[in-house]
C-alpha cells in the first residue's frame, strides 16, 4: 500500500464517515480485521497523498453545481494556472462549509486564533527579486 506519511506504512485508511454531513472530517485510524457500521474505507495513491499546493481559491456556482478552482499564485508572475478543480452539488458545497467552519474552531481552540490576511501585510513580492519575462 502506499506510504501516507514518512515512515507510516498503512494497510488501509479508514475514515469515520459522518452519515449526517456525508463529508470525511477527521478521526483517521489503520483499519482493523472487522470494519464496524459507518465507517467508510479510503485508499490514497501516493500521487494524491502528496498534496498540491494552492493560496487561491475561485469559487463559482450554478444552480446546479459549485467549482472551486485551486490557484497558486506567484508573486511578479502575471499568469498563474488551475491546480485542480472540484464540483460539487450544492448540498455537499454546503456541508463542505460546515466541516471547514468545525475544523477551523478545533484548530483555533488548539493553536489561537488565525488572523485574516486583511491583518497581516506582507508584501506582494515576499522580500524577493520581482520576475521579467
Amino acid at each position: 500500500m502506499n506510504q501516507l506519511n514518512k515512515g507510516c506504512n498503512f494497510a488501509a485508511l479508514v475514515v469515520f464517515w459522518n452519515t449526517f454531513a456525508g463529508l470525511v472530517t477527521h478521526n483517521t485510524k489503520v483499519m482493523d480485521a472487522k470494519q464496524p457500521e459507518n465507517q467508510l474505507n479510503i485508499e490514497i495513491s501516493e500521487e494524491i497523498a502528496e498534496g498540491t499546493y494552492a493560496n487561491l481559491a475561485i469559487i463559482t456556482h450554478s444552480h446546479a453545481e459549485f467549482v472551486v478552482d485551486f490557484v497558486n499564485v506567484m508573486p511578479g508572475t502575471p499568469k498563474s494556472k488551475v491546480k485542480s478543480r472540484i464540483i460539487l452539488t450544492p448540498q455537499h458545497a454546503k456541508r463542505l462549509m460546515k466541516a471547514l467552519t468545525e475544523n477551523i474552531h478545533k484548530y483555533e481552540s488548539v493553536n489561537g486564533p488565525i488572523k485574516d490576511l486583511e491583518e497581516i501585510q506582507l508584501p506582494l513580492n515576499f522580500g524577493g527579486p520581482t520576475a521579467q519575462a
